[in-house]
């Protein structure tokens, strides 16, 4: 996984659109950060998910996810390994993210997104 393939996969996402936060790139909607590039250092990314998903996504793919340390990371904020994760399940980590921060009216304008 490249840092261009996590952004393409990011800006994929219903209105979502590229900022920056702290001089790194990342991915918001509605004004919203989901996902960061850049964290800890460059082979790494963000996805913020809720607490659940993030045990979820822990349990099953350890190396390719991790909890962000102290507090951002009790709170669902995660880490990526860009040389281990694959398209797929990037896809959907950042789809659970994104409907996490998205509004509820946008959110249900893109059900089929949403529920996939």
């Amino acid at each position: 996984m490249t840092p261009d393939t996590f952004r393409r996969l990011a800006l994929e996402l219903p209105e979502a659109v590229e900022g920056t936060h702290m001089s790194k790139p990342d991915f918001r909607v509605g004004g919203r950060i989901f996902a960061t590039l850049g964290r800890p250092n460059e082979e790494w990314g963000m996805v913020a998910l809720k607490p659940h998903e993030q045990d979820l996504l822990v349990g099953a793919e350890p190396v390719m996810y991790r909890p962000v340390p102290g507090g951002w990371g009790k709170r669902g904020c995660t880490y990526v390994n860009l040389a281990e994760v694959d398209e797929v399940s990037l896809r959907s980590a950042l789809l659970m993210a994104w409907r996490g921060k998205a509004a509820k009216r946008l959110a249900a304008r893109h059900a089929a997104l949403v529920d996939a």
